[in-house]
């Protein structure tokens, strides 16, 4: 069985504590471990040693990145926990550089990744609602779906070398939440996305 790190990016706040991404970081672990996987899991607003969180990504098969996204990206306690961590990895642990050689100043940029292998997985929380993406029609993300949104989040794994697995996203969270069929369906993401990835290894 695999190795999996999740990463709760959660930034509590007094009208949005953190409640929904506490439970899906949660739920992710126990189905896991069900599963038979070992699993570690970091609550990023609770503190972390920047050090053993290189050494997670390094030891992980998988990481899920569960946040919700604030102000179109992922919550700025998270961007700290990003930029501090994966600063840190950039002496070889998580990059062995940005790509580039003397030999090809130019080119190859973001490909330097040293986590070949490893897999990761956005899960992301929503206010906006569901019929927000992916229509032309609606004026402010003009047909836009949530990894166009997200494409930031990707490209950080990416320059690391980790390969996407598909993401999950609760929708509407604040205003018309369905917690019970966003979990049901987080389930079964769960299932499918690491029944691939199992496959996939073998």
């Amino acid at each position: 069985m695999s190795k999996i790190l999740i990463l709760n990016g959660a930034q509590p706040y007094a009208f949005a504590p953190g409640r929904l991404n506490a439970t899906l970081a949660e739920r992710a672990r126990e189905y896991l471990e069900a599963q038979g996987h070992e699993v570690r899991l970091t609550t990023v607003a609770e503190g972390y040693d920047v050090d053993a969180e290189v050494e997670k990504h390094v030891w992980a098969d998988t990481v899920i990145l569960q946040f919700p996204v604030n102000w179109m990206g992922a919550p700025w306690s998270f961007k700290k926990y990003m930029d501090e961590v994966y600063t840190a990895g950039m002496d070889g642990r998580l990059t062995l550089g940005d790509g580039r050689t003397a030999e090809a100043p130019k080119a190859n940029y973001g490909m330097g990744g040293a986590l070949d292998g490893t897999s990761y997985m956005i899960s992301a929380t929503f206010n906006a609602p569901r019929e927000a993406f992916d229509d032309p029609a609606e004026p402010f993300f003009e047909g836009a779906g949530v990894d166009d949104l997200l494409r930031p989040v990707h490209l950080n794994a990416k320059f690391f070398g980790m390969t996407p697995l598909p993401s999950f996203a609760a929708f509407d969270v604040m205003k018309n939440p369905e917690i019970e069929a966003d979990l049901a369906r987080f389930d079964a993401h769960l299932a499918g996305a690491f029944a691939a990835a199992d496959q996939a290894a073998a």
